[in-house]
């Protein structure tokens, strides 16, 4: 394993430390059946019946897996 020859200093440390920071995700707005509905983009969804019972996973119309 690799070990430093010095050691970093609090201010590198930190400064490399704040580079990454977590987003939050972006958001789609649409309306479905009446109801706004917000969801992930290029993500599949799942399609349920009127019941809530998860039928299968839809992606741009069409059906890519079952659940």
């Amino acid at each position: 394993m690799a070990v430093p020859k010095r050691k970093s200093s609090r201010s590198r440390t930190n400064h490399r430390r704040s580079a990454w920071k977590a987003e939050a995700p972006t958001l789609v707005k649409t309306i479905e059946n009446g109801k706004v509905v917000y969801s992930l983009p290029h993500r599949a969804k799942v399609v349920e019946d009127s019941a809530g019972t998860p039928l299968f996973m839809e992606y741009k119309g069409r059906k890519v897996a079952d659940v």
